[in-house]
């Protein structure tokens, strides 16, 4: 939507609870957006439930688990009784095991990082589809990483996370030849280094910073991004 004319953008977000998530929704409050939040366990996300209560129907926090299916379509459900289209979504729910070292991965590890950090994000937009089709222009936004580019890897780290993020690149493609027909753009995006309680307090990068930047992209994107993994300034990311 133009963010020119003040057109309220109606919004998904998920890993809302915190992070990038939560400042996503932060800031997207503060431009008079309406935002459905995803999150595992919305009774302890207090920050989250507290923007609610300053935002009376613009904010929305909704049960979203991605390593089951059965709350990716209740979250479905649940957003058609409040929006009758959506805008944006933003797939930005990840996991990543920590201490992982070769020889010692584990199944399980990989299991949920595949259902968070790909699989999650197909199915979710798959059943956000009729929603987005009912838009016009509009846009999904899958939050990758570097760490999930083939051609950037040089070293055996955080194997779950990085295989499971580039199998988004691939999540994302599939999901633009699909979506594109019906007017809605799919890409990816690198965040950058955030200082998050994933990136760790030695990223350089504000989650501030990083999500104005991701919004700014979010509001000029266009067919032209449909299928592609790029950096927060829309340039090319090798995958």
């Amino acid at each position: 939507m133009d963010q020119g004319n003040k057109v309220m953008v109606r919004a998904v977000v998920t890993g809302a609870n915190r992070g990038i998530g939560l400042e996503l929704c932060r800031q997207l409050l503060e431009r008079s957006d309406r935002v459905l939040a995803g999150c595992r366990k919305p009774g302890r996300a207090l920050e989250l439930n507290r923007l609610a209560f300053e935002h009376p129907g613009h904010l929305h926090v909704l049960p979203l688990d991605l390593e089951r299916p059965a709350t990716i379509a209740e979250f479905a459900r649940e957003a058609a009784t409040l929006v009758d289209a959506l805008d944006i979504v933003v797939n930005n729910a990840g996991v990543s095991p920590s201490g992982e070292t070769y020889g010692t991965v584990k199944p399980e590890d990989l299991a949920l990082a595949f259902a968070t950090n790909a699989a999650g994000p197909f199915l979710l937009t798959q059943a956000l589809a009729p929603l987005l089709e009912h838009a016009g222009g509009a846009r999904v936004m899958n939050v990758s990483s570097n760490l999930g580019s083939m051609t950037l890897s040089d070293e055996f780290y955080t194997p779950s996370y990085c295989v499971s993020k580039a199998a988004l690149s691939m999540v994302t493609r599939m999901s633009a030849l699909a979506l594109t027909p019906r007017g809605v753009t799919c890409f990816a995006v690198n965040p950058g280094w955030v200082k998050t309680d994933m990136g760790g307090s030695r990223a350089p990068l504000p989650v501030s910073e990083s999500v104005a930047s991701l919004l700014a992209l979010l509001d000029r994107a266009d067919v032209t991004l449909a299928g592609r993994f790029v950096e927060r300034d829309g340039s090319e990311v090798p995958w």
